[in-house]
């Protein structure tokens, strides 16, 4: 009914009109009509019409106009792209005479007139490539001579007019690239004459026959276009259709074009598309299509592209695919689920121009038939699964311009006969295991190459200077194989270069840097992860101001950072961490006023922080950890608006934090950790309210925590360990919602453990060992995850049996105190008494025993527990069974053991054919008697007669009880006293682990762990005892490492377990080393001043991890 009353509306305007116009028109009225469109201009940049269409000259030899010699009437008017811009008069509608109008590349707006509908002769309307509006007028549907009408590339909206579809002559429909609606009405299939169609982006659906694309059509494809019995394009690509593909599309056997790409249609493609026998394009990618490819669809032999890329379709290819496909020039099937192997014969499609396979599953080896397609230009089969080695027959396609084999598994090495494609512009063979090394001649043969992609292979050799001679090359990316010796200095002649990517490879020497200065359009620049061993020189401030990154990370770069790298203002990340660089930071980093990262971890930088950092306002990561930065953090570091993650830790900044960086409200990861900043933490604190890490441990801080930590509600992990800080917890940690890791330890904060952190669901880690709380653990929330290594020494806290601590008391015992006074005065007295007769009881049946035990039967003893006899320990390491053997030292053994009730324990049994065991035993038991160390291992009981000596000792399941009892020994030698020291130490086997001063002076002092600690540390990673042979007095241990480290020999000194050339790390790791070692002679200072303190040892060996792990480069580049 609706669309009735519509056809009767418009048929009504339509008589309105054609009578109006009955008045005789001539061509005076003609020339009206054009000065009216004149009049309505607004902007004509060539000014053309304005001064050829006035009134004095003829009309019909106004430019753009036509007319006919038999009516002297205008038929044509043709003002295509003349960059006018104005607005479309009703008057136009008056040139009745005319058949054709082409206004198109034009800026024209507003709707279209109605009156255009009385052009009753008009064959040709084109008005594309505007910017007219509204919806289309239904009064075009009356143009019954039209056969050409095109309003694509406009913002026409609304539905297409049903009126459109009764203009039985029209054979060229285009309304692509308008925000058109609706869906298509099967009165399409009215226009039997119609021979193109583009509905290419709309959201219309079922239209066929039309140029429909680029618009908002949806609904389904109708089923009439059969009826369109002369069409040969149909284009509905990017519109919003549902449904299949119809299998009536088969039926419309003229088609030689079909365009169905990015229409979300689903279903399998039908089999009845190899019916369109004329087709010779066929588009129908990024769609969700299921199934596999028809076999039909390889019949059609017309076929010159097929596009069904990103369709979901799957299977394997046909082997004999290309049999009846002599004409396809461009295959693409990309992204799709496809597996199996590539058919063998694709050379059939001797026409083949462009091949692309990428984004499949496909496996198998690369066809050498590839090598007939002598007029290939395109080969991208990149990101499968691909095996075997690259056929040298690819060397025949010497017009291949694009060579993409990436992401796959090829082996062998590149083949010298690519290397003599001469069209080649792209080669790219990122991420396979290929090996050897770059054919010699690789860039005198391709002058054309703009880009080549090696990275992520097995390459090896030098790089030839060959490559310098694609002198195009705007990409080189080589980075991750093992490529040696120097970078070539050839590159620098290579002046279109705007990437190079080098990292992750052998290469050595930064002189090749001063020839990039003729790459003056270098953009990234990535060297690191090289064993380069150079000093970056000034001349690296030559290099192209539109740098944009540079990345030199653990490259063992040495010097300071030049002055000249401010020149470079366009710079967006520097990363140079991970190197050996020393100095101060340059004044003048305040010039890159470009830069968001800036990376200069681990190295020995010093000085202060340049208050220059603060000017950089775009700065979004800084990045100073484990260097020895000094002095205070600048007070305007709140300037950098931009940071998001700032690391300073493991420096030596002192004094406090300034309250600036408390004003960074974007700051998400903030590392002020093992500095020696103190002063108490501002409220301010709480500004940090998009902070998801926070960590301010070992410094020196005191005072409170500030109770603002509550509103730190994204925040993940917080620690303010090893510092000052006094009071409590405030309980508005309870409110930090986010939080998965809370570290309080090692302060002296007192009360009890808000009750409100058991809401914290998220909490995984909790540490407040080292304080003086007191009061109930909670138990529920997170804690019930936690152990007694969260809590220990807090000496008054009680709660639940797994925490270890005391339960807490009952209400009960408050209620029932003035009992409790009193059993404390009167059970004294009576506990008194009775222990004076147990006493004395003792000390008889101890006479009496001793008189009584038998050769073999040893007594035990030990605090706390209960006796265990001989043949207990016999038992409980089954005879001392080697198998439960843990070590064997100068004097005896320690043995693992199992006692009756499944307590593993340690047994260290002397030898007691050595007299000086017999000194060692009661050396060991009177030590122990008398002192308490943090550093010895619990003893549980001993075993003793004139045949049997033993120690009961704690066991240590996850450390080395070996090396525990060294430590024992030491700390033995430096207890026993004065007179007994010198004997001690070689009885105690501590031989070259005592302190000078101990040996010479009986200093005693935490110096002297230090001292030991460092000659262990050689012992670990050299295998080599103080005690070995290869010692005397001209040459000890000490002396042994510090002569290799000064003559960088450390590869000869470290177990060669540890270190391989082989190593995939290994310049990482011959660095840590080679620190270790280093610090392990900055321990054994002869001058106990001049050793560093234990807090010192831990921060550097914190910086030698965070330098040996591996980087997992945040910058990476694969193409493709």
């Amino acid at each position: 009914m609706g669309r009735t009353c519509f056809l009767l509306a418009s048929t009504l305007i339509l008589c309105f009109l054609v009578t109006c116009s009955s008045k005789n028109l001539n061509i005076t009225t003609d020339q009206t009509s054009l000065l009216a469109l004149k009049s309505r201009l607004d902007l004509e940049p060539s000014h053309i019409l304005s001064q050829n269409w006035s009134i004095p000259s003829n009309v019909c030899t106004w430019i753009g106009v036509s007319c006919s010699r038999l009516h002297h009437r205008i038929t044509a008017l043709n003002i295509s792209n003349m960059g006018l811009k104005g607005t479309i008069p009703p008057h136009l509608g008056n040139l009745s005479f005319l058949v054709s109008i082409d206004m198109k590349g034009n800026s024209f707006q507003g709707n279209l007139p109605v009156e255009l509908a009385q052009l009753r002769r008009l064959r040709f309307l084109d008005f594309s490539f505007n910017n007219f509006s509204g919806g289309i007028p239904a009064s075009l549907g009356f143009l019954s001579e039209i056969q050409g009408l095109s309003l694509r590339n406009n913002n026409f909206s609304g539905f297409i007019p049903v009126t459109i579809f009764n203009l039985s002559k029209l054979e060229m429909l285009d309304l692509s690239f308008n925000p058109l609606g609706g869906k298509l009405p099967e009165e399409i299939g009215k226009l039997q004459n119609l021979k193109v169609i583009n509905v290419q982006d709309n959201q219309l659906t079922g239209l066929k026959g039309i140029y429909l694309s680029w618009n908002a059509i949806s609904g389904r494809i109708p089923v009439s276009f059969p009826e369109c019995r002369h069409l040969t394009i149909l284009s509905l690509s990017n519109n919003a259709f549902t449904g299949p593909i119809p299998r009536e599309i088969g039926n419309v056997t003229t088609l030689e074009m079909l365009y169905l790409g990015a229409t979300n249609l689903i279903g399998e493609v039908p089999e009845e598309i190899g019916n369109l026998r004329s087709l010779k394009l066929l588009s129908m990618e990024r769609n969700i299509f299921s199934g596999s490819i028809p076999l039909s669809i390889f019949n059609i032999t017309s076929l010159v592209l097929l596009d069904l890329a990103w369709c979901g379709l799957s299977g394997t290819l046909p082997s004999q695919m290309c049999s009846q496909l002599p004409n396809l020039q461009e295959l693409n099937l990309i992204g799709n689920g496809l597996y199996g192997p590539i058919p063998s014969r694709l050379d059939y499609c001797s026409r083949l121009q462009a091949l692309s396979l990428r984004d499949n599953n496909l496996t198998g080896f690369i066809p050498r038939e590839i090598g007939n397609l002598t007029m290939l230009k395109v080969l991208r089969l990149f990101h499968n699964r691909l095996t075997g080695e690259i056929p040298p027959e690819l060397g025949k396609l010497q017009q291949l311009e694009q060579l993409h084999l990436a992401v796959n598994l090829l082996t062998g090495s590149i083949p010298e006969e690519i290397a003599n494609i001469s069209t080649l512009t792209l080669l790219a063979l990122t991420a396979n295991q290929l090996s050897g090394s770059l054919p010699k001649r690789i860039g005198s043969r391709l002058p054309n190459l703009d880009l080549i992609s090696l990275e992520t292979n097995l390459l090896s050799g030098h790089i030839p200077d060959s490559i310098a001679n694609s002198s195009r090359l705007t990409y080189i990316n080589l980075g991750n194989n093992h490529f040696s010796g120097t970078f070539p200095s050839s590159l620098g002649s290579l002046q279109l270069l705007e990437s190079l990517f080098m990292h992750g490879n052998n290469l050595t020497g930064l002189s090749f840097i001063t020839s990039l200065a003729n790459c003056r359009f270098l953009k990234e620049f990535w060297i690191h992860n090289n064993p380069v061993d150079d000093f970056l020189r000034p001349s690296i401030g030559n290099l192209s101001t539109s740098l944009r990154v540079i990345l030199a990370r653990n490259s063992t770069i040495k010097g300071s950072i030049p002055n000249e790298i401010s020149n470079f203002t366009n710079l967006v990340t520097l990363d140079l961490s991970g190197n050996d660089l020393s100095g101060y930071l340059p004044s003048g980093i305040g010039s890159l006023a470009s830069l968001q990262g800036l990376f200069l971890s681990n190295n020995r930088i010093s000085g202060s922080i340049p208050t220059g950092v603060c000017e950089l306002t775009k700065l979004g990561e800084l990045r100073l950890s484990n260097n020895q930065v000094s002095s205070q953090i600048p007070g305007c570091i709140g300037n950098g608006i931009s940071l998001r993650q700032l690391y300073l830790d493991s420096n030596r900044l002192s004094s406090g934090v300034p309250s600036s960086l408390w004003s960074l409200k974007n700051l998400l990861e903030l590392n002020l950790s093992s500095n020696l900043l103190d002063g108490s933490l501002s409220p301010e604190i709480g500004n940090l309210e998009a902070a998801i890490l926070i960590d301010l441990s070992f410094n020196q801080f005191t005072q409170n925590i500030p109770s603002t930590i509550g509103g730190l509600n994204n925040l993940i992990n917080f620690s303010l360990s090893h510092n000052r800080l006094l009071g409590s917890i405030p309980d508005t940690t309870g409110n930090m919602i986010s939080l998965e890791e809370l570290d309080l330890a090692q302060n002296n904060l007192s009360g009890s453990i808000p009750k409100s952190l058991e809401a914290l669901k998220h909490l995984k880690t909790f540490n407040v060992s080292y304080n003086s709380l007191s009061g109930e653990i909670p138990p529920g929330g997170p804690f019930v995850n936690f152990t007694r290594e969260s809590f220990m020494f807090n000496e008054a806290l009680c709660g639940l049996p797994r925490f270890e601590v005391p339960p807490c008391p009952t209400p009960s015992s408050h209620r029932s105190s003035n009992k409790i006074l009193l059993l404390a005065i009167t059970i004294p007295l009576g506990v008194l008494g009775i222990l004076a007769a147990l006493i004395l009881t003792l000390v008889v049946i101890k006479y009496q025993k001793k008189r009584k035990v038998p050769a073999r039967e040893a007594s035990s003893q030990g605090a706390g527990h209960g006796r265990i006899s001989y043949y207990e320990l016999l038992r409980a390491t089954d005879g001392y069974n080697d198998n439960n053997l843990l070590g064997r030292g100068s004097f005896g053994a320690v043995y693992k053991g199992v006692l009756d009730d499944g307590t593993i324990l340690a047994v260290k049994v002397f030898n007691l054919e050595q007299e000086a065991a017999f000194k060692s035993f009661d050396a060991e038991c009177e030590v122990l008697r008398n002192i308490r160390h943090r550093n010895l291992t619990r003893i549980i009981s001993s075993c003793s007669n004139q045949e049997f000596k033993a120690l009961v000792l704690e066991y240590m399941p996850n450390g080395s009880l070996e090396k525990c009892c060294t430590l024992m020994n030491i700390l033995f030698s430096k207890l026993l006293g004065d007179d007994q020291s010198i004997s001690y130490t070689n009885t105690l086997a501590t031989f070259g682990y005592i302190a000078p001063e101990y040996g010479s002076e009986g200093i005693v002092s935490t110096k002297c762990d230090v001292y030991s600690y460092g000659i262990l540390l050689v012992e670990t990673f050299s295998r080599r005892k103080p005690s070995d042979e290869m010692f005397d007095e001209a040459l000890s241990i000490k002396r042994w490492i510090s002569n290799a480290v000064g003559d960088d020999g450390i590869v000869g000194i470290v177990d060669a377990k540890l270190l391989s050339t082989k190593d995939r790390f290994y310049n990482e790791k011959l660095s840590s080393l080679s620190s270790l070692m280093k610090l392990a002679l900055n321990c054994c200072e002869d001058n106990p001043e001049d050793r560093l303190g234990m807090s010192d040892v831990l921060a550097a060996l914190k910086k030698i991890k965070l330098q040996f792990l591996p980087d997992d480069d945040k910058h990476c580049s694969v193409v493709g």
